[in-house]
């Protein structure tokens, strides 16, 4: 057994174990971060097959994205896991005969399904040769350009639709209507008015005389004291 046989191994016993933690862990943070550890495995393995975009892509859009968001709201939903838990033995039967059935047929897949009569000609030599990402790019972009089209609009409504159906208007905060600010004119901002003073204004000389003899008052009651 060579060395990338002995990786081999050691990714799929991590995968596995790391899948099997994902449904058994009592805690949904637990379960979301042995999720993030099966998909670097994953990613690992593909780059022993000598896919290097696809292990990338696992990697930025599921663990670098997708379970980092997932991660974030199952901490800050803080999940009851008493109620997930109610039913579970009531389900079970049907969810392990689906397991089962699921199993059988990925093992049929593997043993019998892809087995070819004549034996595939080596292509490492071949692979050696041909960057995977240049070819997928080229196939992405000519023959495969109208289903790549359809995914970017059926994902631009998903967002669009995910957008409208969590907006709510709340009661508490301000709101602009942005049509009202333009069509606003100048005379319209401020308005100048006549209004009478609270108080007259009076003479200079009253005003001197008032505070001097308001500072000599002062003046006789700190010579008292």
């Amino acid at each position: 057994m060579d060395i990338k046989t002995g990786f081999f191994y050691l990714f799929s016993l991590v995968l596995l174990f790391a899948a099997f933690k994902v449904i058994t862990a009592r805690s949904p943070v637990h379960a979301a971060l042995y999720l993030v550890l099966a998909f670097f495995q994953a990613a690992a393995i593909w780059v022993l097959l000598k896919a290097e975009f696809l292990a990338i892509a696992l990697v930025l859009v599921y663990v670098g994205a997708v379970m980092v968001l997932f991660l974030f709201v199952v901490m800050m939903l803080d999940i009851n896991t008493d109620s997930l838990r109610q039913g579970f033995w009531k389900h079970f039967p049907l969810a392990a005969t689906v397991g089962a059935l699921i199993a059988v047929e990925m093992a049929l897949v593997l043993m019998g399904g892809f087995r070819l009569a004549d034996e595939p000609k080596s292509t490492v030599a071949i692979a050696g040769q041909v960057a995977n990402t240049k070819e997928l790019g080229k196939l992405m972009y000519t023959q495969y350009l109208y289903p790549l089209e359809i995914a970017a609009v059926l994902l631009l409504v998903a967002i669009i639709a995910a957008i409208a159906l969590t907006l709510r208007e709340r009661k508490d905060s301000k709101y602009v209507d942005p049509s009202m600010q333009v069509r606003v004119k100048a005379r319209d901002r401020m308005e100048v008015i006549k209004m009478d003073a609270t108080q007259k204004a009076q003479p200079l000389a009253d005003a001197a005389a008032d505070s001097a003899e308001g500072s000599a008052q002062a003046s006789t009651q700190g010579g008292k004291a």
